[in-house]
């Protein structure tokens, strides 16, 4: 019998995604200016408000202030109506040193020997139904999202655009798991207070579907383009309004995403969030050689569907276990477990490794931060980052490592495709 899923997704304007790019804009200028910095930093945003909570050790200083600022202006919080922007609002750091307790599980004599800065499980996920291996609800999700932004950067078709905005999509999959058609698409987007509330809701509907839809649609390869059909429920501004919104509307915390960071509920999660966290963190770090192992084995050619996962111990280099589950998509006979031990003998996943295996020491997080950590497309680009005294450094950074295609050949030689 057919079945429905649905994932969503949050702008970059959500409260939550702006704490998020907040903590994230930090660990790039300290990883900018000291690679091997160590840092854990929370972002709470409310009207008016930022408060930045964590731990560093790093050998920089950084004008914690002026980051936030900076960020929240990006994004778009610049006028004092929003009751939030970046020129105005209070900034206050409560940023402390590293406890001792935790960095002597981490660092060692060697790198090579760099025990894993916590305990817990990762997951890794990776479906050969989307061009970029990724649950198709959440990727749909992510781009009404991202083409929403760019129509409220342009200001030339929708005028009225705020930052904060949610979507969700819901699809009709077949029996073996195929997508058939797009059920209902949800939309809730922040808007000016630009006349009464039945004519605003009714604008703002059909601009939707008569311009961001269309948009989308126009960037879609052809097999999901008609999943598209005269029969979706839209759900525009469900509420009839949504004037008040942004961190005056809700409260914004870091790490409050990792659904909608991750894989839209599809697959697994192991409950650590990303933002906010250097790579010796293996909540992150792991988390992306997870999707980095799942995307590589199922261009491969090894499974059509994969959840990995991978568990450590604090302060312990070694992790505690590989799990594989690809869904009876193998289409040779190998176990999962069989299938699991080869991954090993593939894929080093001792911290300091997967930290270099994928570049992670590079300032590449900002950009992680709003429309999802997976699926996106590796590329490199040049930033530049100023230090309170002036000094400036410029690096070309690689972004989206773990989403690179490098290892198929390797994949395929282990397995004998």
């Amino acid at each position: 019998m057919a079945y429905l899923f649905t994932s969503e997704s949050v702008s970059e304007g959500h409260p939550d995604k702006v704490a998020d790019q907040i903590s994230d804009a930090l660990i790039d200028n300290f990883l900018a200016f000291d690679s091997e910095s160590k840092v854990a930093c929370e972002t709470l945003v409310t009207t008016g408000q930022v408060i930045l909570a964590g731990e560093v050790k790093s050998k920089t200083y950084l004008d914690v202030q002026k980051i936030a600022r900076d960020t929240i202006n990006k994004i778009g919080y610049t006028k004092g109506e929003y009751m939030f922007d970046g020129n105005s609002c209070g900034v206050l750091s409560a940023i402390h040193e590293q406890s001792d307790d935790i960095s002597r599980g981490v660092d060692r004599e060697t790198k090579e020997e760099q025990g894993a800065g916590d305990q817990g499980m990762m997951f890794g996920y990776a479906t050969s139904e989307t061009e970029n291996f990724m649950p198709l609800a959440l990727d749909l999700s992510h781009m009404l999202l991202k083409e929403l932004a760019a129509l409220r950067r342009e200001n030339s078709d929708i005028t009225y655009l705020r930052p904060d905005s949610k979507s969700q999509v819901t699809i009709e999959y077949s029996d073996d798991n195929v997508p058939q058609r797009i059920e209902a698409i949800v939309i809730s987007t922040q808007h000016d207070d630009f006349g009464t509330d039945d004519a605003m809701l009714a604008k703002i509907r059909e601009d939707i579907i008569k311009i961001l839809i269309p948009r989308v649609i126009a960037k879609l390869p052809e097999q999901i383009q008609n999943l598209f059909n005269d029969n979706i429920k839209y759900h525009i501004n469900p509420t009839g309004k949504f004037v008040i919104g942004g961190p005056h509307g809700d409260t914004g915390l870091t790490g409050r995403k990792i659904i909608v960071d991750t894989y839209g509920g599809k697959g697994a999660h192991g409950g650590g969030a990303f933002s906010g966290k250097d790579p010796s963190k293996v909540d992150r770090s792991a988390a992306y050689a997870t999707r980095h192992i799942a995307k590589n084995l199922v261009a491969a050619g090894v499974c059509e569907e994969i959840l990995v996962q991978v568990s450590y111990a604090i302060g312990v280099v070694e992790p505690m276990g590989i799990y594989v589950n690809t869904y009876g998509t193998c289409p040779f006979n190998m176990t999962d477990g069989e299938i699991a031990n080869k991954i090993s003998s593939i894929f080093d996943m001792r911290p300091n490794e997967i930290e270099k295996r994928l570049k992670l020491r590079q300032p590449m997080y900002s950009e992680t931060a709003a429309y999802g950590h997976m699926g996106r497309q590796p590329e490199t680009v040049t930033k530049t980052f100023v230090q309170p005294n002036g000094e400036s450094t410029t690096l070309d950074v690689e972004l989206f490592t773990w989403e690179k295609l490098d290892y198929v050949d390797v994949v395929k030689a282990a397995f004998n495709l």
